[in-house]
């Protein structure tokens, strides 16, 4: 792999001149964290946290840049999309993306010929394009379940690692998911599923690969991936599944008039079946404000996964496969060909009218924030594995950085999918410093934050229900209304450690469209709801969401 170079926004040989209102934005950021150039690049004693004293209480963390990325793109090496993969690698650049994961669906002719020439095809991109990191994935067909992005870092046994597992772990393929015969032996199954994480945990503990991650997609679409499972595959090498999309793609597929009037935002338009697990509500397999119940619900499944005092981090993405308004149709078979054959569908076709889409390009819409002290491949996963990640929708935040820190200390504190220890009854604040949109987003809208919420929840511990999905000590308990800031602001919230460990998480929005939220009023006043189908424009309801810190109580 040829040597990584350094963002036009954080390489002080671009002139400023050169960069568009992002790269502005992002090169202030960057700076004000004493981390532009060579310190960016290399890291430096400077941007490295300090170990906590041994038995003694507090924590550090380092000053942090926070990279943007998808970790779920389709292009013609699946065999349900259209783009070519330089499409998408294009599209990402343009919509500002640091990293991008092509995340192709397993099966057959993927696993046989499509894996190894999209690889030939990243190898490339890799040499001609080093500011854009392009990571290999595949989507994996959990066994039992629905679907995982499952990716590597580059090494000369990425795609070796990728092929291998889908052979021999992936549901589609042995038959062992909806629809399938051997669907039907959820025991076997659902074992199945967990041997595949270990093994995942196993080719990295063993060098095969520098490291690898797994993160569960549109967990709730179908309500097949129970609260016991997600917890079953994070407990198996929770260093490897490390959280779920928060938020699905499709989140064009409601815009009016577009799809029809049944749409729902992220596709979420099922039912449940045979195959779903029993104790999802009705209401479960809808969206709010574009997120996935389990992660919009104040109080929820994601709460009660937190609430065991371990991180689960969440994430957002485009899945693209076909762009809303977009003109491109899929190309023609030659005579005798299948995707079964070739691994690979043929080049799409420009027809100057529009096409049927639900999704965004990569970055146009959905944005993930990953915090790094360096720019690498590697450098992305570490901040994903550590939880220093928070997502927006339709370009709502310029920048975003969340601390907490002890009232008599004078370090910086502990920043998202931290720990800070604390003693009982000790002050602490939760500092959270916001920049605001400084540009108009793809859609040309100039986004505004309108409030702040913060969430804090009680840490119990392991659960003896393995099936539970609520988290009852756990509830908005403080909202600041940010409507007419602009700029960069710093909000104080004072927090009091009481007798129990707890975390505190963020989210906000641009204030269109709340209500209360599906736990009730005095756990959630005013958060996000679902629209009314087919009437469901995502640029008008859009939402940012933060990762937790957690803080634990010592006596």
């Amino acid at each position: 792999m040829t040597e990584q170079q350094l963002p036009e926004w954080a390489d002080p040989s671009v002139s400023p001149a050169h960069l568009d209102a992002q790269g502005v934005s992002r090169r202030r950021l960057l700076s004000r964290a004493g981390m532009f150039g060579a310190a960016f690049a290399l890291g430096s004693a400077a941007t490295s946290a300090p170990a906590a004293p041994r038995g003694g209480t507090g924590g550090e963390d380092p000053h942090l840049a926070y990279l943007v990325g998808d970790h779920h793109v389709h292009s013609v090496y699946s065999h349900d999309a259209k783009y070519t993969f330089s499409q998408q690698a294009r599209a990402a650049a343009r919509f500002g993306l640091d990293w991008m994961v092509f995340n192709e669906h397993s099966n057959v002719g993927h696993a046989h010929h499509g894996a190894a020439l999209e690889h030939q095809e990243i190898l490339k991109a890799r040499a001609e394009n080093p500011r854009l990191l392009i990571f290999q994935g595949l989507e994996w067909y959990i066994p039992a379940a629905e679907h995982c992005t499952v990716f590597a870092a580059p090494g000369p046994h990425e795609v070796d690692l990728l092929t291998r597992f889908e052979l021999a772990y992936d549901g589609k393929l042995l038959g062992y998911t909806e629809g399938s015969a051997g669907a039907a032996d959820t025991a076997r199954n659902e074992a199945h599923a967990v041997r595949a994480v270990k093994w995942l945990a196993e080719q990295r503990r063993s060098g095969q690969v520098d490291d690898v991650l797994v993160l569960a997609n549109h967990p709730l679409r179908l309500g097949i991936d129970s609260p016991h499972e997600l917890r079953a595959w994070r407990d198996a090498a929770p260093e490897i599944m490390i959280g779920m999309e928060g938020a699905p793609g499709a989140q064009g597929a409601a815009i009016p008039g577009l799809r029809g009037p049944t749409s729902v935002r992220g596709e979420y338009e099922n039912r449940p079946t045979a195959q779903s697990w029993s104790g999802y509500p009705a209401d479960a397999f809808l969206t709010y404000g574009g997120f996935d119940w389990a992660t919009a619900t104040v109080g929820g499944l994601w709460d009660s996964m937190l609430a065991e005092g371990r991180l689960f981090t969440i994430t957002t993405n485009s899945d693209n496969h076909r762009t809303v308004f977009d003109t491109w149709r899929n190309g023609d078979w030659p005579p005798g060909q299948t995707f079964d054959d070739t691994g690979r569908l043929p080049d799409p076709v420009d027809t100057d009218t529009p096409q049927p889409g639900s999704d965004f390009w990569p970055g146009q819409f959905s944005r993930t924030h990953v915090g790094v002290t360096r720019y690498g491949y590697r450098a992305v996963m570490a901040g994903l594995r550590a939880g220093r990640v928070w997502l927006d929708h339709g370009h709502l935040l310029d920048g975003l950085d969340v601390r907490v820190k002890r009232d008599r200390d004078a370090g910086r504190g502990v920043t998202l999918g931290g720990r800070l220890r604390v003693r009982k009854g000790e002050r602490i604040t939760l500092y959270v410093t916001v920049t605001t949109a400084s540009r108009p987003n793809p859609r040309g809208i100039l986004p505004r934050l309108a409030h702040v919420d913060v969430i804090r929840g009680a840490v119990r511990g392991p659960v003896s229900d393995r099936d539970t999905w609520k988290a009852p000590d756990t509830r908005v308990v403080h909202t600041k209304d940010v409507s007419g800031r602009r700029g960069t602001y710093t909000l104080r919230v004072p927090l009091t450690a009481g007798d129990e460990s707890f975390y505190v998480r963020l989210r906000g929005s641009d204030g269109n469209r709340n209500g209360t939220g599906y736990l009730g009023a005095s756990i959630d006043p005013h958060g996000p709801v679902p629209h009314e189908p087919g009437d469901g424009d995502p640029w008008a309801d859009t939402w940012f969401y933060s990762n937790p810190v957690f803080v634990d109580v010592v006596r």
